[in-house]
């Protein structure tokens, strides 16, 4: 659920935005009066209360904030913000499992720094969106990874098909801060802004081992990185990718490769017609000098017209009509986002879950409507199929465990049950032709 930002708020925001656009070069002093308004703490906590998510290292939640009473618990911090006495806590690590094996560190805030955060992005937001390149689209407004997927596959249908597929190792946590606390300087020099980014680039970070003992790591030594999970981090780490992607405009990198770039946080690809070797040389150059470092193994150079590649979930390249056996250039989900969905579907459906079906067709539908959302561009047919036949088959074992049925359960629990008065969702009714689809996928192979 999104929140609809107040007037006041959003005036105050396009004043800033327009300012900035129309001057590149002035430079914002009177910020952190802004920050500890009313207004704009109770928007904050209302947009960190709708985020939700798990307390931080003091373990306090919402529920008991407003026990307490939420209108003086603000109180209280707009007084520490305004006396300038606010000093953020430290920052509780989880480590949550990655697409591709692996973990990826996640650093949870308290509720009153993620609330703190939330004020000072939506003060400065506005400042530096005026400043980034019409190539990301990564966390911010009026954008999203579903514009970026439809500008790759237009790109690659027009000819861009030579692609740099480019993987950043450990981004978030690599980013240097002088150089990040630079680029912020160059738009913001209030000094209680500033001092406040600075606090949560340097906040410790708690860690609990197997048996619960606490290890405290980071503070004020600490010289990169911003921790994922953190409100604010999203837009520093846009801040500084913006760096080489305003490299590659200022230097007519574009021009001289005959190539574009799409950016998502920390990923991006360079599609180019003819010169992705070369691109890809000029971006290795570049990461090395801003402190940043591209994943080899990760990296390589496609021929989307003869491979495949993947980018936020979608692959890229060749893809065959069912129906004529004809080639294109397509767009489709990929077999790992397929997969990932198949796992979550398990972790629902798994035997010692004894919650009322009600709620497990609830929880398994909106994962089912919100991967259909996000995936609803390009070819999409035979992912939602197997997704489909996917969840009869996991649904159906479910009911033949918990009702102790006997033999596979398809005469007890058939497709029309399952899809009628058990209420489970199915994908392909969802398939709705998107206009101008085929100005992009309808290419010769």
């Amino acid at each position: 659920m999104s929140l609809t930002t107040p007037d006041k708020i959003r005036t105050l925001q396009r004043k800033l935005y327009l300012k900035a656009k129309a001057e590149p070069d002035f430079r914002f002093h009177q910020l952190y009066d802004k920050v500890w308004r009313a207004d704009i703490l109770a928007h904050a906590y209302r947009q960190a209360r709708v985020n939700a998510g798990a307390p931080g290292v003091d373990g306090v939640t919402f529920a008991m904030i407003e026990a307490a009473g939420s209108t003086e618990w603000l109180a209280g911090l707009c007084e520490d913000l305004r006396q300038k006495t606010y000093r953020p806590q430290a920052v509780r690590r989880v480590m949550i499992p990655k697409p591709g094996g692996g973990e990826r560190p996640l650093g949870i805030p308290t509720i009153r720094d993620r609330v703190v955060q939330t004020a000072v992005k939506l003060v400065i937001e506005p400042i530096f969106e005026a400043d980034l390149d019409q190539s990301a689209y990564g966390y911010r407004p009026q954008r999203s990874g579903a514009d970026a997927i439809q500008e790759v596959h237009r790109l690659v249908c027009r000819g861009y098909s030579d692609v740099v597929d480019a993987d950043l190792s450990k981004y978030f946590d690599t980013i240097p801060h002088a150089q990040l606390m630079q680029s912020v300087a160059r738009r913001i020099v209030d000094r209680q802004v500033l001092r406040l980014i600075k606090l949560w680039l340097k906040v410790p970070v708690e860690e609990r081992d197997g048996e619960g003992t606490r290890r405290m790591t980071g503070g004020k030594d600490n010289t990169c990185g911003t921790p994922q999970g953190g409100v604010i981090s999203p837009l520093l780490a846009n801040l500084y990718m913006n760096r080489f992607l305003k490299h590659w405009r200022t230097t007519g990198r574009g021009e001289a490769y005959r190539a574009a770039i799409v950016n998502y946080a920390d990923d991006f690809v360079i599609l180019s017609r003819g010169h992705a070797a070369e691109a890809l040389a000029w971006t290795r150059d570049v990461m090395t000098r801003l402190g940043l470092t591209l994943n080899e193994v990760k990296t390589s150079v496609r021929d989307a017209q003869a491979e495949r590649f993947d980018f936020l979930g979608y692959t890229f390249g060749p893809h065959i009509w069912r129906k004529n056996g004809r080639r294109y250039l397509g767009a489709s989900p990929s077999r790992k986002s397929v997969q990932r969905l198949k796992d979550k579907i398990g972790g629902v459906l798994v035997p010692g879950n004894v919650a009322p079906w009600p709620e497990v067709r609830d929880q398994l539908n909106s994962m089912l409507r919100g991967w259909s959302q996000y995936f609803s561009y390009g070819t999409r047919m035979s992912a939602y199929k197997t997704i489909d036949h996917h969840v009869y088959g996991q649904v159906s074992r479910f009911l033949v465990r918990r009702h102790k049925v006997a033999g596979r359960g398809t005469r007890t629990f058939p497709v029309g049950m399952i899809r009628g008065k058990l209420g489970v969702l199915a994908l392909r009714p969802l398939l709705v032709p998107r206009r101008g689809l085929s100005l992009f996928v309808l290419a010769r192979g």
